[in-house]
């Protein structure tokens, strides 16, 4: 009895479930067939084996891109990487393919079947030959939606292969290869990944992942070999593949299968995983997206553990600046290995176990691993010049890294060719007043709305009806006919690489993957809605969401020529999809958000934890920084990893980062922060900003976030970071936290390193002469300035009328402000909030002639259009002026008669 996986070579990741797998192996394989384990070959003679070789065998270095009609994708790519980037330092296994004319000579064989009645017989009727059976067999298959036939019809097929008789030649020639390999390996008791590879595999435009069988840890002689090669035959003929290959146009007959031997990687007692080199939500080429679990990396693909992350980023590696830019710890709640059995004939026996608790808590792999593993993703990039999705697996033997296989990407990167944006936007007050029943990870950017379908067991798959959202704890690719009716796929377990968030992608819905309890949160009938369009958290809510649907045509999307557009952003999960965005980088990277999310331990708790005198804290803070020398290691390398994403993401342009900027009551909220921060009457005003980074009670603090900042900039390389000084009072105090940055490495000047002011005081505005003998440009803070200007505090409820920035008062402010920058020649930006929510603000300070203005990425492209349009207008009205507008003065006399602008009360002409 074999156990049938689907192919994730040697590392042995499938996208079949054990217990599916096995009962259709059952089924297919009990049919008593000649044993070959003790075949002998004296009477063939040496001549016709050699030749049956050159047809029916070719070793990996034999192998090329261009034979792909012989041996199918996988193979063709694992010789041609054998052969081209081996010299390289990239490790691939050695092996051999059984030829596709291997599979053609199977075919040609005389078709056995079982004595009636028999529903195989009577599907292939009269036929003469295994492919005439087959032929004949799938001449039944009139529709592919009737699930029914088509498994009647794959299983007769399969069932077909399975018993054909292997010619003696290709039994000879195949056991030739396997002693060669391993004496290669000069190991005897070596086992061997036996995979399928089909000829119209792997390739740009349709992958197959998943499609067919192959099997591990096989025994390379005898009846085992044997076994597995003739199951990879009769995988071509996998419920899945069939509609795979209707889906996607392929004739059936056309498509032909060989098959990989290959040494196995002991994964099993290491680790494995996946890579992509592009970023798999948001399509961004920059990066190499690793993913990997403990054991086989069946687990990973699958879907049934959430696995560690990380983000290469591919030019500062190029640079020799070689960091990860970001990491995700995973669950990795079970890990799976090889199921004990002496019998020396068991296939794919694999199982699954706990993961201890304290490897959990601990990457899978080191970073000096993955460093490895994205220079040979790098390098398979530039070797194949288009985006790859590719498998690795670590040997736990030797301890070295693998590459077991390398397909193009065939999702995000021809996502990338439409200049169309799709924005899915959902108003705060529609969600907060719905009840969330589950979150997990994004897969996609959409939203959809539909029935919920809770599938537990194969038979419940029938049950299913178009535009519902399936709900299941994981999926295979047995699900693929639901699933491509599905509005939107929830499951319980699962990370960015496994089959449901591959195949939502695929398909173009949403999918919130790793929710825990879907399946016994959310119930069949119920009315969700799935949301993706609210950053890397995916949200099931209850009942009907409303949302837009907001499409832009980019290729022809009018941008200003004399104001730069930048983008706040403070979430660097969100970072790779904004950086698509028609900006010119980020004017405002919020370091709170970071230090919240991310960290969400106050910082000089983490310095000093021996301060927190209740014991409950205090543990808990150390268990936060856990795995690190020092607590406050801890916080430096999860802000520089926030911050490099950022960075990394709009590299090379740049990105503005302001200081921390908690005020005292928000530093109280964060782990440990309560003995550390006074109460305030009114902390808006209190303890914040540059007045903390040189006090005694928080400069330790600040160091910290120097450190992180000098390695964002030195050791990461992103020299495009841009620092920025908030809420500060006095040149005084500027002068002070230049010097403090200055003892801890960054000194302004040096290197590059540009520092800017927030603009968010009266004082600034008033003193910006003296200020800019210290700041290298200044940003506009207009929520600050707006309070402190009308004396509101915008936190109050009562004072929000109150509050408006396009006070008179406030306008003048800005329009001082613009004209004391250019007159030092600094630069002159906004970050606030005014430009993204008032349009006229956006007119007005265009008009006056500043840098750049950074808006929330929702207003980024409507901000875009609308100042394009009034660059344009304005030199339409220019022309007038002077060209008279067709005489007597109509130019000057049209613009009298346009309505007043609100902004004419403040400077006459503004408008």
């Amino acid at each position: 009895i074999c156990f049938p996986f689907t192919c994730f070579i040697n590392s042995a990741i499938s996208l079949s479930p054990p217990r599916v797998s096995r009962s259709r192996s059952m089924s297919l394989f009990s049919a008593s067939r000649r044993d070959t384990s003790h075949s002998s070959f004296s009477h063939l003679d040496a001549a016709s084996i050699s030749a049956a070789s050159k047809v029916y065998i070719r070793s990996f270095s034999e192998l090329s891109n261009s034979d792909v009609p012989l041996v199918g994708g996988k193979n063709a790519s694992l010789g041609e990487m054998y052969n081209s980037l081996t010299p390289l330092g990239i490790r691939i296994p050695h092996g051999f393919a059984v030829t596709a004319s291997a599979y053609q000579l199977l075919l040609q064989q005389p078709f056995e079947c079982a004595p009636p009645p028999n529903k195989t017989r009577m599907l292939a009727r009269d036929a003469e030959t295994v492919g005439d059976a087959i032929n004949n067999v799938m001449s039944h298959l009139v529709d592919v939606e009737d699930t029914a036939m088509l498994a009647d019809v794959g299983k007769a097929c399969r069932c077909i292969i399975a018993n054909a008789p292997i010619p003696e030649e290709l039994e000879a020639v195949i056991a030739l290869a396997s002693a060669e390999l391993r004496a290669k390996y000069g190991d005897t008791a070596i086992t061997v990944a036996v995979r399928s590879s089909a000829t119209a595999e792997d390739l740009p435009t349709a992958s197959f992942a998943g499609q067919h069988d192959s099997y591990l840890n096989v025994h390379p002689k005898g009846a085992a070999l044997l076994t597995a090669i003739r199951s990879c035959f009769a995988s071509l003929y996998t419920d899945r593949a069939i509609r795979y290959r209707i889906d996607r146009g392929f004739e059936h007959s056309q498509v032909l299968m060989s098959v990989g031997v290959m040494g196995m990687v002991r994964s099993d007692v290491a680790s494995a995983g996946v890579m992509f080199t592009m970023d798999t939500e948001s399509g961004h080429d920059g990066v190499v997206f690793i993913t990997g679990s403990y054991g086989l990396g069946e687990n990973v693909v699958q879907g049934a553990v959430d696995p560690d992350e990380w983000l290469v980023h591919k030019e500062m590696y190029n640079a020799g600046k070689r960091c990860v830019m970001n990491r995700h710890l995973g669950e990795k709640k079970i890990t799976m290995g090889y199921r004990k059995d002496a019998s020396g004939l068991n296939i794919n026996a694999v199982m699954n176990k706990p993961t201890p608790k304290e490897k959990r808590g601990h990457f899978c792999i080191t970073d000096e691993e993955v460093l490895e593993l994205g220079g040979f993703a790098i390098k398979i990039e530039q070797h194949y010049g288009r985006p790859m999705d590719i498998e690795w697996a670590k040997d736990g033997v030797d301890s070295k890294l693998w590459i077991v296989q390398a397909r193009p990407e065939t999702v995000a990167s021809q996502q990338l060719t439409s200049n169309v944006l799709e924005e899915y936007v959902v108003q705060k007050e529609d969600v907060a007043s719905r009840v969330q029943l589950v979150t997990g990870r994004a897969v996609g950017h959409r939203i959809a709305i539909g029935r919920a379908r809770i599938i537990t067991e194969l038979d419940e798959l029938p049950l299913f009806q178009s535009g519902e959202v399936l709900v299941a704890d994981m999926t295979t690719p047995d699900w693929g006919a639901v699933m491509k009716r599905a509005s939107a796929i929830v499951t319980n377990r699962g990370g960015r690489t496994c089959h449901a968030a591959i195949i939502s992608r695929e398909l173009g819905i949403p999918a919130v993957i790793g929710t825990d309890a879907a399946t016994t949160t959310i119930k069949t009938g119920d009315l969700i809605t799935v949301c993706c369009a609210e950053g890397d958290l995916g949200h099931v809510y209850a009942g009907e969401v409303p949302y837009q649907l907001i499409k832009t045509d980019l290729e022809h999307l009018a941008r200003p020529k004399k104001v730069s557009i930048f983008q706040n952003v403070g979430n660097p999960d969100l970072a790779l999809k904004f950086a698509l965005l028609p900006s010119d980088g980020v004017g405002l990277a919020r370091l709170e958000f970071i230090i919240q999310e991310a960290i969400g331990v106050h910082p000089m708790a983490l310095l000093h934890p021996e301060r927190i005198a209740d014991t409950k804290v205090r543990e808990a803070v150390l268990a936060r920084a856990s795995g690190f020398s020092h607590p406050s290691d801890f916080f430096v390398a999860k802000l520089a990893e926030g911050v490099g994403t950022i960075a990394g993401a709009f590299y090379p342009r740049p990105v503005v980062v302001r200081l921390s900027d908690f005020k005292t009551n928000e530093y109280r909220t964060l782990l440990g922060g309560e003995p550390f921060e006074a109460v305030e009457e009114n902390p808006m005003l209190g303890f914040r900003g540059a007045s903390r980074y040189t006090h005694p009670e928080f400069e330790e603090a600040f160091e910290l976030e120097i450190a992180a900042m000098k390695r964002v900039r030195e050791t990461m390389g992103f020299d495009n970071v841009i620092l920025m000084v908030p809420f500060c009072r006095s040149p005084q105090e500027a002068a002070a936290v230049l010097s403090k940055m200055e003892q801890g490495g960054l000194k302004r000047g040096e290197r590059g390193l540009k520092v800017y002011c927030m603009c968010e005081l009266p004082v600034n505005v008033l003193m910006i002469d003296e200020f800019s003998q210290y700041f290298d440009g200044f940003s506009i803070g207009s929520n600050d300035l707006t309070q402190l200007t009308l004396g509101v505090d915008r936190d109050s409820e009562k004072l929000q009328s109150a509050f408006d920035e396009r006070s008179p008062a406030v306008l003048r402010f800005l329009k001082m402000a613009i004209e004391g920058a250019k007159r030092n020649g600094r630069y002159i930006g906004i970050c606030g909030q005014a430009p993204s929510d008032f349009p006229e603000i956006a007119e007005f300070l265009s008009k006056q002639g500043i840098d750049s203005m950074s808006l929330n990425p929702d207003s980024v492209v409507s901000t875009n259009r609308k100042l394009a349009a009034l660059e344009e207008k304005s030199a339409t009205d220019l022309g007038l002026c002077e060209n008279g507008g067709g005489g007597g003065g109509g130019g000057t006399e049209k613009k009298r008669e346009q309505p007043k602008h609100f902004l004419s009360n403040v400077f006459p002409g503004a408008a």
